[in-house]
């Protein structure tokens, strides 16, 4: 095992204050801006201002440098700094980053953020164009020459296999696709609000790349969201409750590559989540009967059945029927698949939502939310709790 026991950091830090521009496919403003006015919005929302901050943290995908946004944001000297790679896996580490320099005194108030024209400039959709030499770069040339080119052809590998294990259609994938978008559809932010679907709809979307269709990858959308980290003690001094950060973790599997995992033993799973999984259990102390909602990272359906699995809320094979139960409540903003994809920071945010009572898909006594970050690749998470938790 590479993880030991259970860690330390859990209940030391809170999310204070959440805030984000409009989602939109042309924001008509640089990427720089839109991380200034999600950092600034965030601040108000904690009842901050830019003086207060000394630390940030951000993705090493996101083209607005941390002492940049500090600069254009009016903030003063920052103590600590810091980037996560791996694209949305990189999402709830980000406030893991944040709880650790608040926990061990580096930083008083942290901000995270990340912002992206992902629709009007760079679509990370369209794959690989250009790769400039590196390791990382080497373990793509395996599947690039074969037509592997773009995130849902890698996904697609995977899904297929999961298909074929457990006997199942690709009708499994359009129950996330269906829950998602009925949350968005009563979510004012969201993209594709007023929009429900069905499992009609999504039999009778375009394929992608076999077997996923169109309805089963995420949207790609222009904006910020930035969420502010503090001490519990701090926060509770701040405009809203406190949410807890409960339990962090980041998570890389054996084999792990960037969404081409395709050597392992197994191509069921997402080893990477099992990781993450096992952590936020034995740091919290919960059980996934413990967890009111889940905000589970959805660029593509099947790794969100593959996640439910991996966390144990139901067996191998067993999580479409898991999400057509509704026993766990899913992505209650939409998720990106409904909502926006901002690498799932918009799933962070929606989390303290929840923990507030503040989301417009309220789950009455939500006191403990799990939040992930993107699978397929090194990745992470959250479990978020009320301030009566400790």
């Amino acid at each position: 095992m590479s993880v030991r026991g259970r860690d330390t950091l859990g209940g030391r830090a809170a999310v204070a204050g959440i805030g984000a521009t409009e989602f939109s496919k042309d924001s008509g403003r640089s990427e720089l801006r839109l991380a200034v006015e999600a950092v600034r919005a965030a601040l108000d929302d904690a009842g901050l201002t830019p003086g207060d901050v000394d630390g940030l943290v951000t993705f090493t995908m996101d083209t607005s440098p941390e002492i940049t946004v500090a600069q254009a944001a009016g903030m003063g000297e920052l103590s600590f700094f810091s980037r996560i790679h791996y694209g949305g896996g990189a999402a709830c580490a980000t406030v893991q980053q944040a709880a650790l320099a608040v926990a061990a005194g580096v930083a008083d108030v942290v901000v995270c953020y990340r912002a992206f024209n992902e629709r009007s400039g760079r679509r990370f959709g369209s794959g690989v164009q250009h790769r400039e030499p590196s390791a990382e770069g080497a373990a793509l040339g395996w599947a690039l020459p074969f037509g592997l080119l773009t995130p849902a052809s890698w996904v697609a590998m995977t899904a297929q296999r999961y298909l074929h294990a457990y006997g199942l259609t690709p009708e499994a994938f359009g129950r996330v696709a269906v829950a998602g978008r009925r949350y968005a559809a009563t979510n004012p932010a969201a993209y594709f609000h007023g929009r429900p679907i069905t499992l009609a709809d999504h039999a009778a979307s375009r394929w992608i790349v076999e077997p996923l269709r169109l309805l089963d990858c995420c949207q790609e959308t222009d904006g910020g969201q930035a969420v502010v980290v503090t001490s519990v003690e701090r926060a509770r001094d701040l405009p809203h409750p406190p949410a807890v950060i409960t339990a962090a973790a980041q998570g890389a599997g054996r084999s792990q590559e960037q969404m081409t995992s395709f050597y392992r033993d197994d191509l069921t799973g997402l080893p990477e989540m099992g990781v993450v999984a096992r952590q936020l259990w034995r740091t919290s102390g919960l059980t996934p009967a413990g967890i009111d909602v889940g905000i589970l990272y959805d660029h593509f359906t099947p790794f969100v059945l593959m996640q439910l699995e991996e966390f144990g809320f139901c067996g191998p094979g067993e999580a479409a029927d898991f999400v057509a139960s509704e026993r766990l409540p899913l992505n209650t903003h939409g998720g990106q698949l409904g909502e926006a994809y901002l690498h799932g920071m918009n799933g962070v945010a929606e989390g303290v939502r929840q923990i507030r009572g503040t989301s417009v898909n309220q789950i009455p006594g939500a006191r403990r939310v799990l939040v992930t970050a993107g699978t397929g690749v090194p990745t992470s998470g959250l479990i978020l709790g009320s301030d009566d938790q400790g």
